[in-house]
């Protein structure tokens, strides 16, 4: 009995003594291709770990350090070849087969990037029959949280097919449809999104305290049991524990939660980048979405708008992309579009041709440039319409104009040239201010000729509000 006892004791300290990796290093996954990548886990303090990639003739091995860590880098392919096996050797053996070499971006956010074929997205769903894409790659993170940075998370790599697509991120898999069709590479996809999250939760708390506006925004998050109101802890568990696996870039669907604290939102978009980026180690591509209209009940406040309003000013971040959503949404009353196909193509277009240099005609949204008044004319131009504006289904719509009463009016307007419209109002014989879609629900009919929505837009700096 005694001797049973010291074994069932020991056992333990064998098995935590045994080589082990995080989550995110399992079979069928994807590896950034062409890069050095970093490989880590856990084994015996002072134990050598060798690490063999069936592309390569040479071995890397490292000791592990005092707090049962290790950490090496190798070097990975072009895409096009394999699939590999990835072996890991301590006291024990691990073989990770199935591994391509490709794309690997990073799925975040809230609900809309969340949103799959279970949670009714029509387009997923009707992706299901014909799913399986063995160059389509998936890891789906659960909902995480701590109080303090983690180094490992939840999940397994899974190959694209009926039943892995049924639960993961419709706008990333879209994403990740068009990249692999126009670049033929293997794509990984990694879904980290929570439904009704705050920015700031996906922010290192200390970082979100620095400044005292931020700080207020953290204080006043609205408490709910569907997701956190603590700033950083998604971060801590759900991002921190991805930062050393290699990247291309990062995907970004949030915004409708922060409507509490708009006024922050641009620097909150700033600071999130720039920490992910320190954190990686790389000043790697952040492409988002600019939140859908949707009746929210509070239009007197102009609290969605104002978060367009942040996002639109938050494309001045390095290697950013925003894609315009106005003319995606089926139900003004559904928070949630129920098609995500459109907004995944948007997506790619930007990454296509910022990110890999593939650029198939125009694939940014007009967006104000300038105002001029002639009379009672205002006079506003765009850019990112070279090929020219068109109005769809009939008078162009979601125009306003004010005077210097700061009173706006319902305006007509005409596309007057390629890139300008022509902006009046019976009511203001002198406008000085224009604003466009300026409004929880907008329908909007502007758009350049490639068939992209016009962003929503305000000339004026006047306090919002009541």
């Amino acid at each position: 009995m005694k001797k049973l006892f010291l074994l069932l004791f020991l056992f333990p300290l064998f098995a935590v003594a045994d080589v082990y990796l995080p989550a995110i290093f399992s079979s069928n996954m994807v590896l950034q291709q062409q890069s050095n990548v970093t490989v880590w886990g856990w084994a015996q303090p002072g134990e050598r770990v060798t690490v063999t990639g069936s592309w390569q003739s040479e071995t890397v091995s490292v000791v592990t350090n005092e707090n049962a860590v290790w950490k090496l880098t190798i070097t990975t392919p072009k895409a096009g070849g394999g699939p590999y096996t990835l072996s890991i050797q301590g006291r024990n053996k691990i073989v990770l087969e199935n591994v391509l070499m490709g794309e690997v971006w990073l799925c975040a956010g809230q609900s809309n990037m969340e949103w799959s074929a279970d949670h009714g997205v029509k387009d997923a769903k009707a992706e299901l029959p014909t799913a399986y894409n063995a160059n389509i790659r998936f890891f789906k993170m659960p909902k995480l949280t701590a109080e303090t940075p983690q180094t490992d998370a939840k999940g397994i790599w899974t190959v694209c097919d009926s039943l892995t697509l049924k639960r993961f991120s419709a706008v990333g898999y879209f994403f990740g449809k068009k990249l692999n069709q126009s670049l033929n590479v293997p794509i990984g996809l990694i879904d980290v999104a929570w439904g009704g999250s705050y920015i700031e939760s996906w922010i290192p708390e200390h970082l979100v305290n620095l400044f005292p506006n931020t700080r207020t925004s953290a204080e006043t998050m609205i408490p709910s049991k569907g997701w956190p109101r603590q700033a950083g802890y998604i971060y801590n568990g759900m991002v921190a524990p991805l930062t050393p696996f290699v990247i291309a870039g990062a995907l970004w669907y949030q915004g409708e939660s922060n409507r509490h604290y708009p006024s922050t939102y641009y620097q909150l978009m700033h600071l999130m980048v720039d920490t992910w980026r320190g954190a990686w180690q790389k000043d790697f591509p952040f492409y988002y979405v600019q939140i859908a209209p949707f009746n929210y009940r509070d239009t007197t406040e102009f609290k969605a708008p104002a978060v367009r309003e942040m996002q639109t000013r938050a494309m001045d971040i390095p290697k950013s992309g925003m894609v315009v959503i106005t003319d995606l949404v089926d139900d003004l009353n559904n928070i949630h579009p129920v098609y995500k196909k459109e907004v995944g193509n948007r997506l790619a277009g930007w990454a296509l041709a910022e990110t890999y240099n593939q650029k198939n005609g125009n694939y940014k949204s007009p967006q104000y440039k300038s105002l001029q008044v002639e009379g009672n004319k205002a006079i506003v131009s765009f850019d990112h319409a070279e090929s020219g504006l068109a109005a769809k289904g009939g008078p162009l719509t979601e125009f306003e104009v004010a005077g210097a009463d700061h009173v706006f009016y319902k305006a007509q307007a005409r596309i007057v040239k390629n890139n300008v419209v022509e902006v009046t109002s019976d009511k203001v014989s002198q406008p000085i201010a224009v604003r466009f879609a300026f409004r929880d629900t907008p329908v909007p009919n502007l758009f350049n000729k490639e068939g992209l929505p016009a962003i929503p837009f305000r000339t004026d700096d006047w306090k919002l509000g009541r």
